[in-house]
């Protein structure tokens, strides 16, 4: 038997502030497109905003359905956007926020399984590495360097064949 080390290398700031101005400013675009999210049922109101490698940005916010599990991710509204209105175009960065509006919204979160595999499969697909950006409506801020680090041993197409 032998064992394998699998991590990854996350940068963490104190506050949006320490961030580099592109940075910071997609971030603070996340923060407040949070309010376009769908969320009556969980109250959690979810944004995720892409800096395209052409630079136009693409919003995308979590949308939830009195048939649970109907609802889908920011992530994944994001993904399906870019692919569907920017075919072929890479992400360079994501920034996603959330705003708890019966908890607090203070710390970074990280995307659900469903969408690390749905952002590891784009990365692959374009490749392109995509930068994540975490972060609650304030408080320390994540970054991740790539959307494949979120989800180790990734299950891929090559998987497949």
């Amino acid at each position: 038997m032998t064992k394998k080390d699998v991590q990854f290398e996350v940068e963490v700031y104190n506050s949006s502030a320490e961030l580099s101005a592109p940075d910071a400013a997609l971030l603070e675009e996340a923060r407040k497109t949070t309010a376009n999210a769908y969320a009556p049922y969980s109250k959690f109101l979810v944004s995720a905003v892409a800096a395209l490698e052409g630079g136009q940005k693409v919003v995308g916010t979590n949308q939830e359905n009195a048939s649970y599990p109907v609802g889908i991710c920011a992530e994944r509204v994001l993904l399906s956007t870019v692919a569907s209105q920017y075919p072929g175009q890479a992400i360079d960065t994501i920034a996603i926020s959330y705003n708890n509006t019966q908890g607090k919204s203070g710390h970074p979160i990280s995307p659900c399984g469903i969408c690390r595999q749905s952002l590891s499969e784009y990365e692959e697909r374009i490749n392109h590495p995509i930068r994540i950006i975490l972060s609650g409506l304030s408080g320390e801020v994540f970054i991740i360097k790539q959307a494949k680090d979120l989800l180790p041993l990734t299950f891929t197409s090559s998987d497949l064949g």
